[in-house]
């Protein structure tokens, strides 16, 4: 029988993997209503995200500096081409510098109307007050949201959540 040399390594680790697994978990779940908030979009307007109820909605948390957002950019492109009028992409860009952001906007051929910049002075904890309130405390993150205003899912691959709003 192994000795306690052998299980001491083993709890460490198995407390350090759920130690991570509950960190990066969003504050919000399914069946949980999404958490309202007010933000400017890059055009200047402002807006609500209770005033996007009556439609499916993806809150999509990114950055300019994340190398998997931006190579989930062309997919996020064709969701949104592929599901205009019954879904509204949210992006929320977590960023220190809203030139990057722009920059990177329109590198990606971003053009939705909801485009937000989530402002945060420390990358490593993902402070920004929109963040903050879903609990993301990473990225690329996402959110479906049903015309209700439910989250109906957290994480979704961009081709589940094309097959949820046209099902």
């Amino acid at each position: 029988m192994p000795g306690r040399k052998f299980w001491i390594p083993l709890l460490l680790l198995a407390a350090w993997f759920g130690g991570r697994a509950w960190y990066f978990s969003p504050a919000f779940s399914v069946e949980d209503v999404a958490a309202d908030f007010t933000a400017l979009r890059a055009d200047g307007e402002e807006f609500t995200l209770t005033a996007l109820r009556g439609e499916y909605v993806l809150l999509d948390f990114w950055g300019s500096w994340c190398g998997p957002c931006r190579r989930e950019s062309p997919a996020l492109v064709a969701l949104h081409e592929a599901t205009k009028g019954q879904l509204t992409i949210v992006s929320i860009a977590i960023e220190q510098d809203s030139s990057a952001w722009l920059r990177a906007i329109a590198q990606d051929d971003r053009k939705w109307d909801y485009q937000v910049m989530d402002q945060t002075s420390n990358f490593k904890f993902l402070g920004g007050n929109v963040a903050s309130l879903y609990g993301v405390n990473q990225v690329p993150t996402n959110f479906l949201i049903d015309p209700e205003g439910e989250i109906i899912g957290v994480d979704f691959s961009l081709a589940e959540v094309n097959r949820r709003v046209n099902k």
